[in-house]
């Protein structure tokens, strides 16, 4: 039987209960995880080309990996490249295609991504130049953006371009070229793959370039930078980024597909390995 003092203390207990909105206790117990990771295949290529491409596809996928970026098919087509895929429990995501002024060459490379059943066809390099970049490089690559973005369109297809540091470097006329990519392609058209690395190598906040131009990003390239001056390429869950913040950014804007990345890696698979553990383990 209760005494009066303690019924009084259930009573303001469940009182309590009854005006706390319930998201409140739902944000508290949420536990926010990957659901998807995916790899850019460039990571094994050495792997890929000199090893049995079927098994070195399936190890990845005992890692946990569900998702691929990939230039083209492995074996004897694209049609069974995907059945094997599909065995295995991968699919294809985005592929990269051609910047060029010929939209022949460019239709070209946007067949074999039709083909390839891929959703988001990526330009690795947006430039006809390279630094430092000018204010007539970027109306050109502007312009020329907008135009691929609707071949893409027509095609299915949504069309990102992947920034490196370069970007990020003001011209000689003070434009930052990142944002004037941004700023002047049409945003239902262009989109961008926001590579982690390079945006924090080019000095810029990844979590602030994510937040300003919100919903522009369908996918990211999860790479991690060494310590020191250099600011070398490392495994993610290795180097120094802070990878907790970006994702939870990346969950509130709904982002969907994470691709491991890191150049010029000596074991591609051990990176792989290392990786999906640790981002496996990330909690935001």
């Amino acid at each position: 039987m209760y005494d009066r003092r303690g019924f009084l203390r259930t009573v303001a207990a469940g009182t309590a209960a009854a005006i706390i909105p319930p998201a409140f206790f739902s944000c508290r117990e949420e536990i926010r995880k990957l659901e998807n990771i995916g790899f850019i295949t460039g990571i094994i290529s050495r792997e890929l080309r000199e090893g049995d491409w079927q098994l070195v596809l399936e190890a990845t996928a005992k890692m946990g990996y569900t998702e691929i970026e990939t230039g083209n098919y492995l074996g004897e087509s694209a049609a069974s490249f995907l059945g094997f895929l599909d065995e295995i429990g991968m699919t294809t995501v985005a592929g990269g295609a051609t910047f060029s002024r010929d939209m022949d060459e460019v239709n070209r490379s946007l067949d074999r991504l039709n083909a390839l059943k891929m959703k988001y066809a990526v330009l690795y390099w947006p430039w006809f130049g390279g630094a430092p970049l000018s204010h007539d490089h970027c109306m050109e690559s502007a312009e020329l953006l907008n135009s691929i973005g609707e071949l893409c369109r027509l095609r299915g297809l949504t069309l990102c371009w992947h920034n490196h540091d370069l970007e990020f470097h003001a011209t000689p006329e003070g434009i930052v070229p990142f944002d004037y990519l941004m700023e002047n392609t049409d945003k239902e058209l262009v989109k961008c793959e926001l590579d982690i690395y390079w945006t924090k190598k080019g000095g810029a906040d990844p979590v602030e370039t994510l937040r300003k131009y919100r919903g522009r990003y369908p996918i990211l390239h999860v790479k991690d930078m060494a310590p020191g001056e250099e600011q070398t390429f490392a495994c993610p869950g290795s180097g120094i980024i802070d990878f907790q913040p970006v994702l939870a950014e990346a969950a509130d804007q709904k982002i969907k597909h994470y691709f491991v990345e890191q150049d010029n890696v000596k074991d591609g698979l051990a990176c792989l390995s290392s990786a999906a553990v640790y981002l496996k383990s990330l909690k935001f």
